[in-house]
């Protein structure tokens, strides 16, 4: 009896985030460690062994934990985050072109992004395609415009030329135009209509929605295998030179079953370096319902393992009423009836949906289908929805929904302004709102059409409500904390891909995935957030990208 009591006793004396008689293989010392727990815990070192956050404490105690051939990693003070997250990117279709796209994110000139078009068209096979699929604005020019043609066309010699911007506007140079059959209004269909200048000719200029722009988009020349597994390969260790260790990727325009090879094949050959949960979306408008029905039967959720798995489907559910408009009687209808078999599938969704005046549509079907099936078990997530009224939020909240907010309005805030007025957009996302309801916001970009893949610009947007023109649209007020938004961007987005019991914080137990950041992000300058990289990223323990002083560790192996 004194024995067991002695026992217990020391077992509550010692640290509960040490784990017992385990030695680490590897040990980072000497740094500030935001575990991103309950707590917010702030630690010096954390211990690793066989792929998992083994301890954290400080640097002395987690050294005692090294074995005999343990690896440390002084970090010399700099900060450690959990990896992050993107809780909405179409990273998979992004990666399919990455290695043959012409990538304007960041461009700071709309001269230096027309002088990529001219290298692109020096070192590319003649004749061959060049393309700008977007994540790009004219408001990140200092010039503060986008091309035209003519500048197009002078830049890429004889090479068709395809630039799109967001899901608004595209850029076709006159062999592009050619090549595409591409003649009046009928040829960009639904909905689009070509530009014609003062003598009623096409100007390049191509005004249309996503869905005419997807059909445009997919009649381009694809890159081989080959390519869109390098293009993927290369794409992936991008995200992880930012701090990216996993991507809820929602589908999107232009993906069909056949775009998924790339990535099956490295996650096959074990070669993935982010860990990707996946939505499928319906390929096709007309038959929804019956194409998921027959894609998803042999694919329950969850199905995959700790570095692919499905989420189930999203985002782009019925092309009818995709993206923006007032859904119709039968488009409800059709809705309702797919996601009332997702639910009884147990499918966590991902739903597109932007207008606030709308949404009721929505909350009205699922309260319907939570009559029936428990909805708040399923992770169900609205993404989007910029202008959410306080309302809406609430009943997002009592149905247990996960509202994905996405940093569109860093690229789009000023025509928020101009169609809502300036005083209407400073509440426009209601972030802080959500969050003192208790309402799980989750953290993402959308990427890379309708805007960049980096992350530290996305938690710099939620933080100032700061445009990419520099225009601050949003006002403090609904603003999360630091804290919160890098809570948004790890352990929401963690939960909403349904890994928040492996992954998401710095925990005994979860993963060893994590960043070591350029700057601290805690205390660095709003202004500056955007500009932090990671020095030093880890999927499982094992190194997937490292930048000096931790250029050494670099020969780390992808999953």
């Amino acid at each position: 009896m004194a024995r067991s009591l002695a026992l217990a006793v020391l077992c509550l004396a010692w640290p509960a985030s040490i784990a017992w008689a385990q030695s680490a293989d590897t040990i980072l010392f000497n740094g500030k460690i935001l575990t991103v727990d309950k707590d917010f815990s702030t630690k010096q070192a954390l211990a690793i062994a066989h792929g998992q956050v083994l301890a954290t404490g400080t640097s002395a105690a987690m050294k005692k934990l090294a074995g005999d051939r343990a690896r440390l990693i002084d970090l010399g003070g700099r900060t450690v985050i959990p990896g992050l997250t993107d809780g909405h990117i179409h990273g998979i279709r992004a990666a399919l072109n990455f290695g043959t796209e012409v990538n304007w994110v960041g461009v700071p000139t709309l001269r230096e992004a027309l002088a990529r078009i001219s290298q692109a068209a020096t070192t590319q096979q003649p004749g061959s395609w060049i393309v700008v699929a977007g994540g790009w604005t004219e408001e990140q020019f200092a010039e503060k415009r986008r091309p035209t043609a003519a500048e197009v066309v002078a830049a890429a010699q004889d090479h068709p030329v395809y630039i799109q911007h967001l899901y608004d506007w595209l850029l076709l140079t006159p062999n592009a135009m050619e090549a595409l059959g591409i003649h009046d209004d009928a040829d960009v269909t639904p909905g689009g209509k070509l530009e014609r200048n003062s003598d009623n000719q096409p100007t390049g200029v191509v005004i249309a929605n996503g869905n005419a722009l997807g059909k445009i988009f997919d009649k381009l020349p694809k890159p081989t295998l080959a390519q869109q597994v390098e293009g993927s390969r290369k794409f992936f260790s991008e995200m992880n030179s930012l701090g990216i260790t996993g991507i809820v990727d929602g589908g999107g325009v232009s993906m069909y079953p056949a775009n998924y090879q790339a990535v099956f094949k490295l996650w096959h050959d074990k070669q993935l370096s982010v860990r990707i949960a996946y939505h499928l979306c319906a390929p096709k408008p007309g038959s929804e319902l019956a194409d998921l029905q027959n894609l998803t039967q042999l694919l329950p959720q969850g199905f995959g393992d700790a570095m692919l798995h499905f989420n189930g489907p999203g985002e782009i559910l019925v092309w009818a009423d995709w993206t923006d408009g007032d859904i119709t009687p039968d488009g409800k209808a059709k809705l309702a009836e797919l996601l009332r078999w997702a639910a009884s599938r147990g499918y966590t969704i991902q739903i597109h949906w932007n207008p606030d005046r709308t949404v009721h549509d929505l909350l009205d079907i699922v309260e319907g289908i939570e009559k029936d099936y428990p909805v708040r078990d399923l992770r169900w997530t609205v993404l989007h929805l910029y202008n959410a009224s306080e309302d809406s939020l609430k009943r997002m909240k009592s149905l247990g929904l996960i509202w994905g907010v996405q940093d569109g309005l860093y690229f789009g805030g000023e025509a928020l302004q101009r169609e809502v007025g300036v005083d209407a957009a400073k509440a426009m996302p209601r972030i802080a709102t959500a969050m003192k309801m208790g309402l799980t916001v989750a953290g993402g970009t959308d990427a890379h059409r309708v805007s960049s893949y980096n992350p530290f610009v996305a938690l710099q947007w939620y933080l100032d409500g700061t445009t990419i023109g520099g225009v601050q649209t949003r006002g403090p007020e609904q603003a999360p904390s630091r804290q919160q938004a890098l809570q948004m961007y790890t352990r929401n987005s963690a939960f909403m891909a349904n890994d928040d019991n492996r992954r998401g914080t710095l925990e005994p137990g979860k993963f060893a995935d994590l960043a070591v950041l350029s700057a601290d992000y805690l205390t660095a300058p709003v202004n500056e957030i955007s500009k932090i990289r990671s020095v030093l990223t880890m999927v499982g323990g094992d190194v997937v990208y490292a930048a000096a002083p931790f250029a050494e560790l670099a020969a780390g192996k992808a999953h």
